[in-house]
């Protein structure tokens, strides 16, 4: 008895000091927390400072006549801050109704470069994936339509890949508010679309499949999106490899950060855009005439629904949105060829020194 009262008042006595270790080291730990926030704090005031005094001065410079040598600097220094550590400090983009409507009103913005780096990588690989699935699906209803299905289209099938389209831009559209917020500089157009895009997969969810008979004439509007899938999903193949190429290079002659997505639906080399430029108009003009046919259809009388108006009209409209915004990039990039060749230091305009000292090309292959 005495030893089991003599054990029992040892783990009393340990007890005790565990207890008291553990408000020292949360004593502790909540000084350090307070210490780090309070430099943190500092620190982030600096580079908002130091963020707007940039913004000034690029203005300041634009008005100028001879301003190479001081966009030079301007670059190197917002390279630095947008590039580096100091990154996470700055405040956040908004994160938008979108993302607050499915996910609710938290930080989506990752402290850790790696983390920020991952999803960008992550969007990328689906990109990759979703554009096989978008040229592969159409495929295959048309050949399913020809063999199998006596040149009518049943219902479930078309639906199924409509569910599929609503599904596949809605996550390109929330993959993409999340790389917004976490820096990445994505045309506000490009999310736009997506949006446009779900909305037009949802109504074309309620859209009656008219069987026979007659309903070659009558399909003729869904067989005609179809084609122009595939004309999209092998577009998107020959973009997602060259865009993937050219921001690796991008990023290794510090162009591009290494969050950044490439610029809209057009961002090779020269060469490359004497391939994917034809192809880009070609589909936008096919995009335009798919909706004009909707109208048409639906005005003449053979699909007087008012689905077919709505998604006739989304088609036009993206058209439109897209053929703008590409020919913008296009202007954007001459003029940057025209400031590189007026440029008499073209590395250092093209270069931007890393944070830590690592080379341009060190960064981009770890990106």
């Amino acid at each position: 008895m005495g030893e089991e009262r003599k054990g029992g008042e040892e783990e009393a006595v340990a007890a005790a000091r565990a207890a008291e270790q553990a408000r020292e080291l949360q004593e502790a730990a909540a000084a350090l927390l307070t210490r780090t926030r309070a430099e943190e704090e500092a620190l982030r005031r600096r580079a908002v400072a130091l963020q707007e005094e940039l913004r000034r001065l690029r203005k300041a410079a634009a008005a100028q006549a001879d301003s190479d040598k001081v966009e030079e600097d301007l670059d190197r220094a917002t390279c630095l801050i947008s590039e580096g550590d100091v990154a996470s400090l700055l405040p956040s983009k908004t994160h938008g109704c979108f993302l607050k409507m499915f996910l609710g009103p938290v930080n989506l913005r990752a402290t850790r470069k790696e983390v920020q780096l991952k999803v960008k990588e992550e969007y990328n690989s689906y990109r990759d994936r979703t554009a096989l699935l978008f040229l592969g699906f159409p495929v295959v209803l048309l050949c399913l339509r020809s063999w199998l299905w006596n040149g009518c289209f049943p219902a479930l099938p078309v639906q199924l890949y409509q569910a599929w389209l609503l599904f596949l831009y809605t996550t390109l559209a929330l993959r993409e508010n999340i790389l917004r917020v976490n820096g990445s500089d994505i045309r506000p157009w490009w999310i736009l679309h997506h949006y446009c895009a779900m909305l037009m997969a949802l109504i074309s969810l309620t859209w009656e499949i008219k069987g026979s008979p007659d309903c070659a004439r009558k399909q003729r509007g869904v067989e005609l999106f179809l084609c122009w899938a595939i004309m999209q999903g092998f577009v998107m193949m020959l973009q997602n490899r060259y865009q993937r190429q050219r921001l690796y290079t991008r990023i290794a002659l510090g162009k591009a950060k290494r969050m950044d997505v490439v610029w809209g639906e057009t961002a090779g080399v020269e060469g490359q855009l004497l391939l994917l430029c034809p192809l880009l108009f070609l589909l936008q003009g096919f995009e335009g005439y798919v909706g004009f046919l909707l109208l048409r259809t639906a005005t003449t009388g053979v699909i007087p629904e008012w689905q077919v108006v709505v998604c006739g009209i989304l088609l036009i409209a993206m058209a439109i949105g897209n053929f703008a915004n590409t020919v913008d990039t296009l202007m954007a990039k001459s003029r940057f060829k025209a400031k590189m060749k007026k440029s008499k230091s073209k590395r250092d305009l093209g270069t931007c020194t890393s944070p830590k000292g690592s080379s341009p090309i060190d960064s981009a292959a770890r990106a």
